[in-house]
């Protein structure tokens, strides 16, 4: 199969487009988190005349979803320092910092409160680090009951999952791998969020493009997808623009 793409940006109406050129039967256009980029994958055989006239289609439909963007709330720039606020499983907690000669560690200390312990004088950066790498524990600590729970309901075999911050995607899959990659920032989102992300990866492991199939699917597996999909475009954003 042809795997050849072109990437470029084109201006239409005021948006900034970014349009990939790949060996595909279908036009596709997101619009993605948190600031609403605006991404088209267009076959090969489409001219930039019918990719213009296909986004022009569709520019109601993007305006409205940029403006649900805009009205997502978002945090500032994280300090890492006592009271400040952060988000674990769907919930809001306090930091409570202690400074200790001792590993760095992280643990719950009650159902408001997230008490992180670091050696004296440790920067907001490594304060940032010892906190993102236990919300990368837990998260890979739901994965394995996850995908027992859903692989044979799908019928599908996931080779690999891994974690990593992303900029624009909740989570991606590589097909020909079986490997899904998910955004460390579900850790602090609802198990829904999860749920939803993983199981929209795996259906890609049984169709490729976001088309009716795809969609019939969902419902088929996640009947309330949609549901769990709105719960986590309403989730509050990290300050950084980071990833449906």
């Amino acid at each position: 199969m042809n795997t050849k793409t072109d990437n470029y940006h084109i201006e239409i109406s005021g948006f900034s487009i970014e349009v990939v050129r790949k060996d595909i039967k279908h036009f596709y256009i997101g619009v993605h988190p948190p600031n609403g980029q605006i991404r088209v994958s267009a076959p090969l055989r489409l001219d930039d005349d019918a990719v213009r006239m296909a986004v022009i289609s569709r520019l109601g439909w993007i305006k409205r979803k940029q403006a649900s963007f805009a009205k997502q709330e978002r945090q500032s720039q994280r300090e890492y320092v006592s009271g400040e606020s952060h988000y674990f499983a769907g919930r809001r907690y306090r930091l409570k910092v202690n400074e200790q000669d001792c590993p760095p560690k992280v643990k719950l200390l009650n159902n408001t409160r997230i008490g992180l312990t670091v050696r004296p004088g440790t920067d907001r950066d490594k304060r940032e680090t010892v906190l993102y790498e236990w919300y990368r524990e837990h998260l890979r600590a739901q994965i394995p009951p996850l995908l027992t729970k859903w692989e044979p309901k799908m019928n599908v075999s996931v080779n690999e999952v891994r974690i990593r911050k992303m900029k624009t995607l909740w989570g991606s899959c590589n097909i020909e791998a079986k490997r899904i990659w998910l955004n460390l920032e579900l850790a602090k989102k609802p198990q829904s969020c999860l749920i939803y992300v993983l199981v929209h990866e795996m259906t890609h492991l049984l169709e490729r493009h976001h088309n009716d199939r795809f969609r019939e699917l969902m419902d088929t597996f996640l009947p309330k997808w949609r549901t769990y999909r709105d719960e986590l475009n309403k989730a509050p954003l990290a300050h950084e623009n980071w990833l449906y």
